[in-house]
């Protein structure tokens, strides 16, 4: 019901909004992107004449293109006559003022204000169903390998192995599973995909994991405790090493590209333990127990142990240890499995066969989830619903005098839970209209890697297995994803409060 709830309050905001941007902004093509729109489309715009030249990497120094409200004349040169935004470094300079003179009607704005008024281009309606199919296609192959060597795993005892080593923390965490039940296992194998970055892997894992608990929940179309615990330790995101997000870094020539590895791992390793906390205190389970925190102890101690390592290797050095340390654990796992079936001598290809066939079923039930949710989500970013939150919120900081460079990141803080392509997109937008190193800059990457697409893992995970009521998962996920953000924006502060 929440879940219903929300999806609507998506779709009924995004038309409110476009409808207000028609009728009193004069945007007459904004149904036309919501509807037909496309990514890649080429920019409508209108003029705007600038004074100086603008800090606005990637933009020309005369000019600015925003958005189609309809026919006007603009100028280039000393005259605002037929313009109707002038952006200044500052507006009460002499020329500025001269300029005004000429149209006393013109807006004014500084080029920081401005930036935070580009438009970010997105698919819409029809465009959105195209990509939600393409990704449940793209699924297709990677759900049927990875579920493939889960059942050879499962045949050959792998997964009730993994189940006890896990059992003493998970018996406490997760109380309604038996002792020793294979979705320990299957947890246990997407948190550790999840802490490597391997997001291709972590999917399968986490599909798998959640039909092992849907065996055990008495009403099918309602989400279990089990269910609710594990999806928002998922959502949380734990990443040992943001590797897409140095790369990115790096792609963008930031001076220092694995700068915002401690930051990050910090901010994950908090929204990790948040979730739970809110979890357990809804479901009444005593994380205080001395299993729960020794194995917090642990994972602690093994995280402070790869900080100073990784601190010690420059960049590149970094990208290679990552890659060796996620997909070379990822390779021996994948010869571990097949070791021992070999071992227990089972039929290991008609296993494969037979768990693949499984992930090509469960890509094909997770479109009509899919395809509703992001469906919405484009609504809100084609209608332009996130510019105006993020203009009221650098409007509400402003006047209560505080530093607001933070705002100038939380596009892709509130993007992150609704499309994880959303989100790389805002980061590296933001990295290039701000730059990697400027303080938006390092907050939108560290906001990025301090949870996972919780709408995403809803649509999918829940879709993938039945789950009509969700319950209070949502707004869990949610409160987990806000006390991401506030950490992030507290951390980045602390480590790059001295950067513009």
């Amino acid at each position: 019901m929440a879940l219903s709830r929300i999806w609507s309050a998506f779709i009924i905001i995004a038309v409110l909004v476009a409808a207000y941007k028609w009728i009193f902004t004069g945007d007459e093509a904004i149904f036309n992107r919501m509807v037909v729109g496309k990514a890649d489309d080429a920019t409508d715009s209108i003029g705007y004449v600038l004074v100086g030249q603008p800090p606005v990497a990637g933009y020309s120094s005369k000019e600015i293109f925003i958005k189609n409200l309809g026919t006007y004349n603009y100028a280039l040169k000393d005259s605002v006559q037929h313009a109707d935004v002038l952006i200044a470094d500052n507006e009460s300079s002499d020329r500025v003022v001269q300029l005004k003179s000429l149209n006393p009607g013109v807006k004014v704005y500084t080029f920081r204000s401005i930036q935070s008024r580009l438009t970010r281009k997105a698919d819409g309606i029809i465009e959105t169903c195209k990509s939600a199919v393409t990704i449940c296609i793209g699924l297709i192959g990677i759900l049927a390998l990875f579920m493939g060597f889960l059942t050879i795993a499962e045949k050959a005892g792998g997964i009730r192995f993994l189940s006890r080593i896990v059992g003493p923390f998970f018996s406490r965490l997760f109380p309604e599973l038996p002792k020793g039940h294979p979705a320990m296992g299957h947890m246990i194998m997407n948190f550790s995909a999840n802490l490597l970055n391997l997001d291709n892997a972590a999917t399968p894992f986490a599909i798998k994991a959640m039909q092992s608990l849907q065996e055990l929940n008495p009403d099918k179309e309602k989400a279990s405790n089990a269910q609710i615990m594990f999806l928002c330790l998922h959502a949380s995101g734990l990443t040992l090493i943001p590797v897409s997000i140095i790369a990115v870094r790096a792609a963008a020539k930031a001076q220092n590209p694995t700068d915002i590895f401690i930051p990050c791992l910090i901010v994950t390793f908090i929204a990790t333990l948040a979730a739970m906390t809110i979890v357990s205190i809804k479901q009444r389970i005593n994380i205080f127990q001395p299993v729960i925190l020794g194995w917090i102890g642990g994972l602690s101690a093994i995280i402070a142990a790869l900080v100073i390592y990784i601190t010690s290797l420059n960049a590149d050095r970094v990208q290679v240890f990552s890659g060796i340390l996620s997909n070379g654990l990822l390779v021996t796992i994948l010869l571990l499995i097949v070791a021992g079936g070999v071992y227990k001598k089972i039929n290991l290809f008609d296993a494969f066969v037979e768990g693949a066939k499984g992930g090509f079923e469960t890509a094909i039930k997770i479109i009509p989830y899919l395809v509703g949710l992001l469906v919405a989500i484009s609504m809100l970013r084609t209608s332009g619903t996130f510019d105006v939150i993020v203009n009221a919120l650098k409007s509400l900081f402003m006047a209560f005098g505080t530093d607001t460079r933070f705002v100038d990141g939380l596009p892709t803080a509130l993007i992150r839970p609704l499309s994880g392509a959303g989100g790389r997109g805002m980061m590296v937008d933001t990295m290039r209209i701000f730059g990697p190193d400027s303080f938006a800059g390092r907050l939108s990457s560290i906001f990025q890697s301090s949870s996972d697409t919780t709408f995403y893992v809803i649509a999918v995970y829940f879709g993938a297995v039945g789950i009509k009521n969700t319950r209070y998962s949502v707004g869990a996920m949610l409160l987990a994803d806000l006390v991401g953000i506030i950490t992030s924006i507290i951390i980045a502060y602390l480590f790059f409060g001295n950067v513009q």
